[in-house]
């Protein structure tokens, strides 16, 4: 394989995994015909990789040429300053590899919105882009926050120059420990094009890692302090914004 072609590929891989991190609004997922994510203590997850603070599982997919995996992270940022990432639309373009475009579209609030997202391509590999309807939701009593996100292509046209990717599940859970976030990205896409599943799978193992450092250290930016999480009375989340009190 060539230089330009194993970036291309490894930068759609980091697209699959990155770009749900970057944009925290929700809406109920679609109904799907396929195999829901497996369960975060499920028992044939298999330790691949381990760095610092970081821990990297894949799992095999029934039907599927493709691995889902498990990152697991305890980072050294208050769950506060996380979610300050999350509510920022253009955070994408911080920290996820290759992102050159995101945004919120359409109506919602706090809970229910879809994001849209671009990831760049080195030539001749076509750029990808992202629909995603994803559901926020949280619980004051444990202080945790989780989020869902699920790939929604109908719900904005295709573009020629751009390959759309139609199958992604992600499920996130933030658990906070004092001044450190336990986080919990499980994942499974199917991306398309043609693409060798075992190449996609030693891929998947490396990028969580990435992402999750980038993560890490854009949380520890000045813009990103000072916010706080507030709860409706039913216990779950409803808005991050700033500590003005």
């Amino acid at each position: 394989m060539t230089v330009s072609r194993a970036r291309g590929v490894k930068g759609i891989i980091s697209g699959l995994t990155g770009m749900a991190i970057a944009l925290s609004f929700s809406l109920p997922a679609f109904a799907t015909d396929h195999p829901p994510l497996p369960a975060e203590d499920a028992q044939h997850w298999a330790l691949q990789k381990e760095v610092d603070n970081i821990r990297i599982y894949t799992m095999d997919q029934p039907g599927s040429g493709f691995q889902a995996f498990k990152a697991v992270a305890e980072l050294n940022v208050p769950i506060e300053n996380l979610m300050a990432v999350m509510i920022n639309p253009q955070s994408c373009q911080e920290w996820v590899h290759n992102c050159t475009e995101s945004f919120a579209f359409g109506q919602g609030d706090f809970h229910d919105r879809y994001a849209y997202s671009v990831n760049d391509m080195p030539w001749p590999v076509a750029d990808r882009d992202y629909v995603l309807r994803i559901r926020t939701r949280g619980n004051e009593q444990t202080g945790e926050v989780f989020m869902d996100l699920n790939a929604t292509p109908g719900m904005r046209a295709e573009l020629n120059s751009r390959v759309r990717v139609d199958r992604s599940d992600t499920l996130y859970r933030f658990t906070p420990n004092g001044d450190q976030t336990r986080m919990v990205w499980v994942q499974h896409t199917e991306p398309n094009g043609s693409l060798p599943g075992w190449l996609v799978n030693n891929l998947v193992v490396d990028i969580p890692v990435k992402s999750m450092q980038a993560l890490e250290a854009v949380a520890q930016e000045e813009k990103y302090q000072g916010y706080r999480i507030e709860w409706a009375e039913d216990g779950n989340i409803t808005a991050v914004v700033p500590d003005n009190r």
